[in-house]
């Protein structure tokens, strides 16, 4: 497959190779490929990101799926680490697909690979449990590291979609500011550290430098927000803070 791909970031602006850096770690520890899913109704598209991550030895992929529908029953076959997913599919699309497979295979991280830059279809993925939402112009180099990073529990996503991201993020504290029904769980300080440098799309290993601490220590940070919180992701748990003014976007 040709290279028609731009630069991809993750959620922090920073460049892929940034946070594939930032997976060493965790990247040399894995024994395993990472096992991925290519769901898309176009078949030259699926062959072609086959072939760019065919040569990565750290990624297998063990199926490939054009619809939502089929996506659900390969999801539930293979339960794969990472499915990369196109949004708007025949019979099934993908947002509506995220729902489902997270029933039938809770493990699986779901990237979308799209050519939509709909807010609408990137809030809605989010909701429906996607880990990242890549528009289709990134480079094809790209996609694997967007990969590893989210099986190392980063999020990503495109750039223009993030400004859109935090465009909405200060529209929705603005309409919440009178419906604070529930106090918010109480961060430590440490906790709240922790979460604003997340908030900034930071990997773990460059929050670990920042605050002087092990890389270990910020994982099991995070994973105590999210308990706090009752979220599943770090993109999730940075949507919640600033609605619920834990942060504040200036």
């Amino acid at each position: 497959m040709a290279d028609t791909f731009g630069p991809v970031r993750d959620s922090s602006g920073s460049d892929g190779a940034g946070a594939h850096a930032g997976d060493d770690q965790d990247g040399a520890a894995r024994k395993e490929p990472i096992r991925v899913l290519v769901v898309d109704d176009h078949a030259l598209f699926r062959r072609g990101l086959e072939i760019v991550l065919a040569q990565e030895e750290d990624i297998q992929v063990v199926g490939e799926a054009g619809d939502g529908a089929e996506a659900v029953d390969k999801a539930a076959d293979l339960l794969p680490d990472i499915i990369l997913m196109d949004v708007r599919m025949p019979k099934r699309g993908g947002i509506e697909a995220c729902t489902s497979i997270k029933e039938v295979a809770p493990s699986a991280k779901i990237i979308m690979l799209t050519i939509s830059d709909e807010e609408a279809d990137l809030y809605d993925a989010i909701k429906a449990g996607a880990t990242g939402y890549l528009l289709k112009e990134i480079s094809t180099d790209e996609v694997a590291t967007a990969i590893r990073a989210v099986a190392d529990g980063q999020s990503q996503i495109s750039p223009s979609m993030a400004s859109k991201l935090l465009t909405e993020f200060k529209s929705m504290i603005q309409r919440t500011d009178e419906r604070r029904l529930v106090p918010a769980p109480r961060l430590t300080e440490r906790e709240l550290e922790v979460l604003k440098l997340v908030a900034t799309g930071m990997n773990n290993r460059d929050i670990a430098k920042e605050l002087f601490i092990s890389e270990n220590t910020v994982k099991n940070h995070v994973r105590n927000i999210l308990e706090k919180l009752q979220l599943h992701s770090r993109m999730e748990a940075v949507v919640y803070a600033m609605r619920e003014k834990i942060l504040e976007i200036r």
